[in-house]
């Protein structure tokens, strides 16, 4: 078999089993907030609270994994499309805590982390401080979890104690 032939069959293997970006009632990927502007945001030491992300707004989008994704301006829509993969949250937008433990349960957008440049969301604040207590020991069992896990459908359940002020309409 050419090498072309093998990555070709390699990345159709990959599409076809890949699951689904969590999405909640907003209808947008990670509850209508930007992804993009987490990467500009300063973060917060463990253990402290992190800054909101901006909202992004309703007629500012971009499709991407099957979900749509709302920005906050066009030059972060213009940065996500040049390279969506770099901005959306790891585990199609489900808890990485929650990857670690086996399961796919929502992430909730306030609540997350940059880790190696990749953006990781959690469920609630008591399961960021389960997170937190190990980052590297979690994404390990996340990491060695998620091929298992990505082909099952995405998340159908709300996030905990939380209302997405995001999208904007305007």
């Amino acid at each position: 078999m050419t090498t072309l032939a093998l990555a070709l069959g390699t990345a159709m293997i990959g599409s076809a089993f890949a699951g689904e970006q969590y999405v909640d009632g907003t209808g947008f990927a990670v509850s209508g907030y930007d992804v993009v502007s987490y990467f500009d945001l300063p973060q917060s030491s463990v253990g402290q609270p992190q800054t909101a992300p901006l909202a992004g707004k309703a007629a500012l989008t971009a499709d991407y994994n099957g979900a749509k994704f709302a920005f906050a301006s066009e030059e972060n829509r213009s940065r996500f499309l040049a390279n969506p993969a770099a901005f959306v949250p790891q585990y199609d937008g489900h808890c990485a805590y929650g990857v670690a433990k086996g399961g796919k349960v929502p992430g909730n957008p306030t609540l997350w982390r940059i880790v190696d440049g990749k953006l990781y969301l959690n469920i609630t604040k008591n399961v960021v401080g389960f997170w937190e207590e190990d980052i590297p020991g979690n994404l390990k069992k996340s990491t060695g979890n998620w091929p298992k896990l990505e082909p099952a459908n995405a998340s159908g359940d709300k996030i905990p104690n939380f209302s997405s002020q995001a999208p904007a309409l305007n």
